[in-house]
């Protein structure tokens, strides 16, 4: 058996232990002994990021808000799928020790190679309130994503779905995923005023019987390209 081995460790400021942790080539970061990104999660932040960014692809300046940097599954997506040299991508990430780890143990991150991307050290509502009506995409992958200052996930505080709300331009999208279902979130973003539909994608393109992963697309009015 292979051994996992500890790359770094970090505490957050808000209190908890992370740990970047490699086995058998892969890595993953770890959270109170759970894997909070990494394997387990990848497919479900990959296909979270196609959904969000794909009525996009024709728009000359995709503006896209990415919480958290995790492993880089979501970023690396959405800048495989929008490739538009005057994109912008903004990954919000309060925690240093995360960007710190791309730089040194995560060699095919794009936040340092591409340099349509710019980082945010607050995902909270205030960080939102400075994007009003010029977002496209909001993207939230709730295992992947700092917690809020409340200490809830972000989506389950309904002042910051109203800065989301607020931040995105006519018809974009808040794309929520995560690796458990979502009891009560349709409903909060049904009263915020978006118009939500609901995606299960499988966890593994290799699974015979993967499990299924919610993922919710909140729409703000329609798009008009």
């Amino acid at each position: 058996m292979k051994p996992r081995i500890t790359l770094a460790e970090a505490e957050l400021p808000g209190g908890g232990n992370l740990i970047l942790q490699s086995h058998d080539g892969r890595i993953a970061i770890i959270s109170d002994g759970h894997q909070i990104c990494g394997p387990a999660t990848r497919t479900g932040e990959e296909e979270l990021a196609r959904l969000a960014c794909a009525p996009f692809r024709p728009v000359r300046q995709p503006k896209i808000w990415i919480a958290g940097a995790g492993l880089g599954a979501i970023a690396k997506t959405v800048a495989a799928e929008l490739t538009q040299k005057r994109g912008r991508f903004i990954v919000a990430e309060p925690a240093a020790a995360i960007l710190q780890w791309h730089r040194d143990h995560l060699s095919d991150s794009p936040l340092e190679s591409d340099s349509r991307f710019a980082i945010e050290t607050d995902a909270g509502t205030g960080a939102l309130h400075q994007h009003v009506s010029s977002l496209h995409a909001v993207i939230v992958h709730l295992d992947a994503s700092p917690d809020g200052d409340d200490g809830r996930r972000l989506p389950e505080n309904p002042r910051w779905l109203a800065a989301a709300y607020e931040a995105l331009v006519t018809g974009g999208l808040l794309a929520i995923g995560g690796s458990r279902p979502l009891p009560g979130l349709y409903r909060k973003l049904r009263r915020q005023g978006f118009d939500v539909a609901d995606h299960l994608v499988p966890s593994s393109l290799a699974a015979k019987k993967p499990r299924m992963l919610p993922i919710l697309l909140a729409r703000k009015g329609r798009y008009r390209g």
